[in-house]
């Protein structure tokens, strides 16, 4: 799994997890190296919509044009007052966009969905 995030709080929560789904988590920090690591197919990319250097609505818009990565999941999480981030997001193909509280309040068992762990 590859995350995008700058958040400290959000980082320490998917890393513990991700622990938890026994799924190994691998922070990103550029664009380049998003699209260097992306190559490798993992099984989940996560974004926070407000990682502003990262630019992730052209991400995954440009993620899902990929043949190498048209099919990895992509879910993202945004405030929940950004209605019209959360619509580009899923618009540029997102699989999923939460409000940060969804997000965080389910994180365990979408980590689960993606990691094959019941």
């Amino acid at each position: 799994m590859l995350v995008a995030v700058s958040d400290l709080f959000f980082t320490v929560k998917i890393l513990d997890a991700a622990k938890r789904s026994h799924m190994q988590a691998e922070m990103v920090k550029t664009t380049e190296e998003l699209v260097e690591k992306a190559k490798s197919g993992p099984a989940l990319i996560i974004f926070d919509l407000n990682f502003e250097a990262m630019e992730p609505v052209k991400m995954i818009a440009d993620l899902k044009k990929q043949t190498e990565t048209k099919d990895t999941g992509i879910i993202a999480f945004v405030s929940h007052v950004q209605a019209d981030l959360k619509r580009e997001a899923n618009d540029a193909g997102c699989d999923m966009v939460l409000a940060r509280s969804a997000f965080s309040q389910n994180l365990d068992q979408i980590l689960r969905r993606y990691s094959g762990v019941v």
